[in-house]
């Protein structure tokens, strides 16, 4: 409960190590010194004035290419007029003689950063208690707003710049060529069951965003869905799926359609044949079993998405995502213009598929220009960003006028996976067959 004696108490700092920073970096100053402290702290994260100051100064010079020492360093803060600001020439000159080893800087830094992060994670309480006391403001607002505080925070806690070394990188990475060689597997990725396809993947690869792309009623729901099925239900992988333009309810319609082989159109005005339901039963079952997660929040917000995102990576420890689709997640600051939106809805979503270390397919649509042609990237719709960010983008491609309805032939339709964009492997076209009364996609035995 809110404790209103909170606003008397000071909050979180040591001065000690405060001074015993800028004082070893000044009494040792080396790329290596300045470099480790900068990797941790910034100036915002002094509480005092002056050693805010003082190392903004210190980091500005360093920056420049500049020598720092108590000398450089008082003339600058003269020139600025901040000299008094930061204390006086005295205390400057004195900040040396505070430090009782320059080698523990790292140590020191880490004390200032942590009483930082204390002090933010107090600032951001009270304005949550303050947005929390407006009874004109959603609570789901609210919690977003907090959520968006605390990720913030931790992004900043988990930024350290650190990096390795080429001896501990290429044993990490023996270690898995030789655990893929004892495991016989052909794939290192999740596998699409798309023969074609993992050929020229290996899979889908952890960390990796992929793209669908497609014109209106080509088909990416239902190829989203096919995955899904053959991810969660035939290989008991954990997948999870963010549906922005149908209800799960619709969105668990196709599923059963396509496992139970029942026309959707049967499902939904429930003319079925006694038959059909010993079909039905079967397929609920293994459904029922499948670790699938659907999430089929509306008008979702971006960062809405990561939070359940990171919710079903904690507890239901999914090993891939699918996002339906791109263009339907909003930003915060709608003012911005539509491609910005989108860039910033790209970025998002490469850099949650790095921190969960999963694949995330995310399905976008294509610009009006390629109709009558093969889509390529450059119209992807919205944001160049998406191509950009995507370490892989693939197209279905179909002759528009088959799929018209009274066009589409009893059994199939033959269709185009092009893969336009692999970062890493070929690309090429995988030819697929989309059964329209299952709503589902099927290898075609047109490949080779």
């Amino acid at each position: 409960m809110f404790n209103p004696s909170l606003k008397d108490k000071i909050p979180p700092h040591n001065d000690e190590a405060e001074r015993a920073t800028i004082g070893a970096v000044l009494l040792n100053f080396t790329p290596e010194v300045i470099d480790s402290v900068q990797m941790q702290i910034r100036s915002e994260d002094f509480y005092k004035t002056a050693h805010r100051i003082i190392f903004s100064v210190i980091s500005e010079l360093y920056n420049k290419g500049e020598a720092v020492d108590i000398l450089t360093l008082t003339n600058e803060l003269s020139r600025r007029k901040e000299l008094e600001k930061a204390g006086g020439p005295g205390y400057v000159s004195a900040l040396t003689s505070a430090v009782p080893t320059s080698a523990n800087v790292e140590y020191y830094a880490k004390i200032v950063k942590e009483n930082s992060i204390r002090r933010r994670l107090i600032e951001i309480s009270g304005v949550i208690t303050l947005e929390a006391l407006k009874e004109s403001k959603e609570c789901s607002e609210i919690l977003e707003e907090a959520e968006k505080y605390i990720f913030d925070i931790n992004d900043r806690q988990n930024s350290s710049g650190s990096y390795q070394t080429a001896a501990e990188v290429i044993e990490n990475t023996v270690k898995s060529i030789e655990k893929r060689y004892q495991s016989k597997n052909n794939f290192t990725g999740i596998p699409s069951l798309f023969d074609g396809l993992d050929k020229m993947t290996s899979g889908f690869q952890n960390s990796e965003m992929i793209v669908i792309g497609a014109r209106p009623s080509v088909g990416k729901t239902a190829f989203a869905l096919t995955l899904a099925c053959n991810i969660a239900i035939s290989q008991r992988i954990s997948c999870g799926f963010f549906t922005l333009e149908m209800s799960s309810e619709s969105l668990m319609t196709r599923i059963v359609s396509s496992e139970a082989g029942i026309e959707s159109q049967k499902l939904k005005n429930g003319l079925l044949r006694p038959a059909d339901f010993s079909y039905l039963t079967d397929a609920a079952g293994r459904i029922y079993e499948a670790p699938l997660y659907i999430d089929d929040t509306p008008n979702i917000k971006l960062l809405e998405l990561r939070s359940s995102a990171r919710r079903m990576k904690a507890k239901q420890d999914i090993r891939i995502l699918i996002v339906d689709y791109i263009g339907l997640i909003s930003v915060e600051d709608k003012r911005i213009p539509r491609h910005e939106q989108m860039a910033e809805v790209s970025r998002s979503l490469k850099s949650l598929a790095r921190e969960l270390d999963i694949p995330v397919i995310a399905l976008s649509q294509v610009g009006r220009q390629s109709e009558g042609r093969a889509p390529g990237l450059a119209d992807l719709r919205e944001s160049g960003a998406i191509e950009q960010d995507a370490d892989m983008v693939m197209f279905l491609h179909r002759d528009r006028g088959i799929a018209e309805p009274g066009n589409q032939p009893s059994d199939s339709i033959a269709t185009e996976l092009i893969v336009a964009k692999n970062r890493n492997g070929p690309v090429g076209m995988v030819p697929l067959n989309f059964i329209p009364q299952y709503t589902r996609f099927e290898k075609s035995d047109g490949f080779q």
